[in-house]
C-alpha cells in the first residue's frame, strides 16, 4: 500500500502546555497554529472532558492510483465506449430443490462463539490507519462539528461517541482550531449511524437462535430471536427450502457494526458456507440495529427468495444483504426499510452477484439508497423508491443494470457535509476498502428515473461507464451530469486529485440538462441512435477534456454556450438556438 503523511509532528513543551491549558476552559477553542488548514489521523489515547489525546499515524489509500481516480480503460475497456446493457441477466445460479411440505424447523440452536468462516479473497479486516509513534492534545470546544463516517458517508454525533482506540479524523481551520471531528468506520454500505467501531474489527458474526446445517425442507415454521449479536435463522452448509415461513428479528443489540454489514451478524437469516437456500412466499421483519432482512454471506452460497415480504426498522439494516462473494436472486419481493444505511438492495465488502426481477423496494432512511452497489447487480421489472436518499450508488468497480425498472431518489440532506453535492445517482469510490478500484458501471434501459432533488447523476474521484437507452428522464434541477473532484475530507481521494473520467452513451435517448465537468475530470460523450440531447456542456467556460460524438442520426439543441475540446459529428446536427459551441475556445457554429 502506498501512504501519506498527515501531519507535521508537533514539537516543543511550550506548545503542548498550551494544548493543557486550552482543554481546562469552559468550551473556548484551543488552537493548533502547527495544524492550521490541515486534516490529520489518529487513534484515540484518552479522552478528559474536551481534551483528546491521540497517536497520531497514516491513512493507507486502498492502493488508489497515485493523482486520484483511475486513467480511462485501466480495465481493459475501449475508452469512450459503453458496455451493451444486456437484454437478458441469464438464470439464476445455484437453484436448489423445489420445497415441499415439512413439519416444525429443525437444527439446534449453536452452542459455540459461532465464528464467522474466513475472510473474502484479498478482503483484509485490518483497519486502513497505521499508527506512528508521536501523540498529540486536541480540545473539542463548543462549536466543533462531530461525525461518524462509514463507506464515506456521516451522520451527526456527539463527543459522547468518541471512545478509547476510535480511528478519528480531525481538521483544524485556518487559525489552528478543531473545526471538525470524523470517527472512523471502516465499512457499511452507506454508514449511518452505523455503531462505534471501536477501531477494532472482528470476524465474529455471533451466534443464532436456530441454526440448520442438514438439507432440509420446512414450510409453516417460525423463527424468532432477540438475543445480542444473534440470528433468528442461520443455514451453514446445508440446502434448504423454506416456504410460507415467519421469521422474525424482534431486539438484540449489535455489539459490532463491521461483522453486522461483513459477516451478517444480527440479521433475520444468514446463510453461509456454501449453504444453498429458496426462501418462498414467507415474512421476514427485525428490529435490531445490523438487522438485514435476508443475507448471503460468502462463495458458494447462493439464497433464492421469492414471492416474500421484508420489513427492517433499525439502522444498517437492508432489505437484502450480499457480500463475500455470495449469489443472491430476488424475485418479486415487497421490501422496505426505515432506517439510516439500510439500503433495500444492499451489498458490503467483497460484493457477490445480484439478481433481481419484479417487485417492489422503498427505503425512508438517511444514506439509504434503494440500491448501493459494492457487488454486481441487475434488476429488471421492479420498482425503486428512496424516500429520503439518493436512489443509486456504485462504488468502486462494481455494477448496477436496469432494465424497464421505475425509480425514483429524493436525497433530502448532505450527511452533515456542506461540501457535498446532493444528487440522485452517484458513482464514485470511497477510502473504505469495501470496494476494488476500478472501472464502474451503470446501465438503464426503459423505465423511467426520477430525481426528486439534486443533480441526476455525480461521478467523483473514479472512472466509470454510464449507459441510458429510452428512459424517461425526471430532473429535479437543471444539472443532468456532475463530474467533479470533492474536497477529500471523506477520504476519497486526494483534493485536486480526485476527479472523475466518464465514458457516456446516450443512444435512443433524449436528456436534457446542463453537463459540469471540473478542470480536474474528464468526459467522452456519446449521442447515438436518434439520440436528443437539449443542454449545454460547461456554460461557464473551459474546464475538463471533454469529447462529443454526435451520430447522423441525433441532434444537440443548445441551451447556452458550450466549451468542449473535441467534436466528432456535423454541426448540421447542432440546433444553436442562438448559442455556440466552442471546441477548445474556436466557434464551430
Amino acid at each position: 500500500m502506498k501512504f501519506r503523511k498527515v501531519i507535521t509532528v508537533i514539537c516543543g513543551i511550550c506548545v503542548f502546555a498550551a494544548f493543557v491549558t486550552g482543554c481546562s476552559g469552559s468550551g473556548s477553542a484551543t488552537k493548533n497554529t502547527d495544524q492550521a488548514g490541515q486534516t490529520v489521523y489518529g487513534q484515540v489515547q484518552s479522552i478528559s472532558g474536551k481534551s483528546i489525546t491521540l497517536l497520531l499515524g497514516e491513512m493507507a489509500q486502498n492502493n488508489m492510483p497515485q493523482g486520484g481516480a483511475p486513467s480511462a480503460g485501466s480495465s481493459g475497456a475501449p475508452q469512450g465506449e459503453a458496455p451493451s446493457i444486456p437484454s437478458n441477466s441469464g438464470a439464476p445460479q445455484g437453484e436448489p430443490p423445489t420445497a415441499s411440505s415439512s413439519g416444525a424447523p429443525q437444527g439446534e440452536a449453536p452452542s459455540g462463539d459461532g465464528s464467522a468462516p474466513s475472510l473474502p479473497e484479498g478482503g483484509s479486516m485490518g483497519s486502513p490507519f497505521t499508527a506512528g509513534t508521536e501523540t498529540i492534545t486536541i480540545t473539542a470546544g463548543d462549536s466543533v462539528s462531530i461525525v461518524t463516517q462509514n463507506a464515506g458517508q456521516e451522520t451527526e454525533a456527539a463527543l459522547g461517541d468518541i471512545a478509547e482506540d476510535d480511528i478519528l479524523t480531525v481538521t483544524f481551520d485556518s487559525s489552528g482550531v478543531v473545526s471538525k471531528i470524523i470517527i472512523m468506520q471502516f465499512g457499511g454500505a452507506m454508514g449511518q449511524d452505523g455503531g462505534n467501531s471501536g477501531g477494532s474489527q472482528s470476524t465474529d458474526n455471533g451466534t443464532a437462535a436456530t441454526t440448520m446445517t442438514s438439507d432440509d425442507t420446512v414450510t409453516g415454521a417460525t423463527y424468532t430471536s432477540s438475543g445480542d449479536d444473534e440470528n433468528a435463522l442461520r443455514i451453514d452448509s446445508a440446502t434448504v427450502a423454506l416456504d410460507s415461513v415467519t421469521i422474525e428479528k424482534t431486539g438484540g443489540a449489535s455489539s459490532s457494526s463491521e461483522n453486522g454489514d461483513f459477516y451478517g451478524t444480527n440479521a433475520g437469516l444468514l446463510a453461509q458456507n456454501g449453504a444453498v437456500v429458496t426462501i418462498t412466499n414467507s415474512t421476514v421483519t427485525t428490529s435490531a440495529q445490523n438487522g438485514n432482512g435476508i443475507f448471503s454471506y460468502g462463495e458458494g452460497t447462493t439464497i433464492n427468495v421469492s414471492d416474500t415480504k421484508i420489513r427492517t426498522s433499525a439502522d444498517n439494516s437492508g432489505g437484502i444483504q450480499t457480500t463475500g462473494g455470495a449469489v443472491m436472486n430476488a424475485t418479486n419481493l415487497d421490501v422496505e426499510t426505515q432506517g439510516n444505511s439500510s439500503a433495500a438492495i444492499r451489498s458490503d465488502r467483497g460484493g457477490g452477484t445480484v439478481t433481481v426481477d419484479g417487485g417492489k423496494y422503498v427505503s425512508n432512511g438517511s444514506g439509504s439508497p434503494t440500491i448501493y452497489s459494492t457487488a454486481n447487480i441487475t434488476v429488471k421489472n421492479a420498482t425503486l423508491t428512496a424516500n429520503n436518499s439518493e436512489a443509486v450508488v456504485v462504488e468502486g468497480k462494481n455494477l448496477v443494470t436496469l432494465t424497464d425498472c421505475d425509480v425514483t431518489g429524493n436525497m433530502s440532506g448532505t450527511y452533515n457535509d456542506s461540501s457535498e453535492v446532493i444528487h440522485n445517482v452517484m458513482i464514485y469510490q470511497s477510502m473504505s476498502g469495501d470496494a476494488e478500484v476500478g472501472e464502474a458501471s451503470f446501465s438503464m434501459s426503459g423505465g423511467s428515473l426520477t430525481a426528486k432533488a439534486g443533480d441526476m447523476f455525480y461521478v467523483t474521484n473514479t472512472n466509470c461507464v454510464i449507459e441510458l437507452r429510452s428512459v424517461t428522464l425526471t430532473l429535479a434541477n437543471d444539472v443532468f451530469l456532475r463530474v467533479a473532484g470533492n474536497d477529500s475530507s471523506r477520504g476519497w481521494g486526494e483534493s485536486g486529485n480526485n476527479g472523475g473520467t466518464v465514458a457516456f452513451t446516450a443512444a435512443a435517448q433524449a436528456f436534457s440538462g446542463k453537463i459540469i465537468v471540473d478542470d480536474i475530470s474528464s468526459l467522452d460523450l456519446n449521442i447515438t441512435e436518434g439520440s436528443v440531447f437539449t443542454g449545454t456542456i460547461n456554460t461557464d467556460g473551459q474546464a475538463g477534456d471533454v469529447s462529443v460524438k454526435l451520430d447522423s442520426t441525433s441532434k444537440w439543441v443548445l441551451t447556452g454556450d458550450a466549451y468542449i475540446t473535441s467534436f466528432d459529428g456535423d454541426v448540421a446536427n447542432i440546433t444553436s438556438n442562438g448559442y455556440t459551441v466552442y471546441v477548445n475556445g474556436t466557434a464551430i457554429n
